[in-house]
């Protein structure tokens, strides 16, 4: 097996058992659903997998809506089930996949809408505030590298931003902008990215190699010159380093801002109200959700790193 295989295989084979093992556990420990939902209960309000078989015996519709409305992952209909049923399945179905004699289908959950609807919503508000905390990072640190004595007079006012709890703050955002104003949910997530884009950006604009700075100089080359071909070509595996650090840091930034108020379309009010509603299987679900947009905003950034520098040897 080849190294990369071996690479992207073992997070997806360790996911698998976790997975068991946490429905093993719940099952085993009989956990009840409100501390600790089963795995295949959480997906089941995303996607429900619907396999129709040849077996004749007859079912009702009654009991096929029980299947359905009980977060059953894998739901087993007879060919024996109503016609209207098995028609407005496979009209509604995302996958047809034949298995042998019988069919497989892959319908949505019943929550998938709303929490897609969620997700998106909360996005935009991380993507927007991943957007202007690390911009002026970047900037503040392209301001305050070249002259040490400015750089270490904003450092402690960046560290001040950066220790601000998130929690004692999202209540005075929304007072600022409003509770339903997306950019109540920016201004916090901006605050949580500034911090690590802007000192990892300072690190690299000031770590570069004395002699290829001297002979720059040498030359008669002028500080935009030298910033912009030598400390940023140096800065730039810092400052995706910061941004991939950011980019998990503003989802959770966005999603934790919400539970302090926002509309209802966003995650963290949707999380909260599902959980005060006792429906915590489709709380877990939307938190699997936000888990999910995390890590595609990190690998999001991987690829932008791969483009910018694919001359850096990591990438060899």
């Amino acid at each position: 097996m080849s190294d990369r295989v071996q690479k992207y295989s073992a997070p997806v084979v360790i996911l698998v058992i976790i997975l068991i093992l946490w429905e093993g556990v719940v099952a085993a420990f009989e956990i009840e659903q409100f501390l600790l939902p089963r795995p295949t209960v959480i997906l089941a309000n995303l996607v429900n997998v619907v396999l129709l078989t040849p077996d004749p015996t007859a079912i009702s519709m009654a009991e096929v809506d029980a299947r359905l409305k009980a977060n059953t992952l894998v739901i087993v209909v007879p060919a024996g089930a109503p016609d209207q049923f098995k028609s407005a399945v496979a009209a509604a179905a995302m996958l047809r996949l034949p298995v042998g004699s019988s069919t497989l289908l892959l319908l949505p959950g019943k929550n998938l809408s709303p929490i897609l609807q969620a997700s998106w919503f909360t996005l935009r508000e991380a993507l927007g505030g991943l957007a202007i905390g690390s911009g002026l990072g970047i900037l503040v640190a392209m301001s305050t590298a070249r002259w040490a004595v400015t750089r270490e007079a904003l450092m402690p006012f960046a560290i001040a931003v950066n220790s601000m709890p998130i929690i004692a703050f999202a209540p005075i955002t929304n007072n600022w902008f409003g509770i339903d104003n997306p950019f109540s949910k920016m201004v916090i997530v901006a605050l949580m990215t500034f911090f690590p884009t802007m000192i990892n950006t300072v690190r690299g604009l000031t770590l570069v190699d004395q002699r290829s700075l001297e002979l720059m100089r040498s030359y008669a080359a002028n500080e935009f010159e030298i910033l912009r071909k030598l400390r940023i070509p140096n800065a730039l595996p810092f400052i995706f380093n910061g941004l991939k650090v950011s980019a998990a840091l503003s989802m959770i930034g966005a999603v934790v801002g919400e539970y302090f108020g926002g509309p209802r379309i966003a995650l963290g009010v949707f999380i909260t109200q599902e959980a005060a509603l006792f429906r915590f299987s489709s709380a877990w679900a939307a938190i699997i959700i936000a888990c999910g947009l995390g890590i595609a905003l990190y690998l999001l950034i991987i690829f932008a790193e791969r483009l910018a520098m694919p001359w850096h040897s990591s990438f060899r």
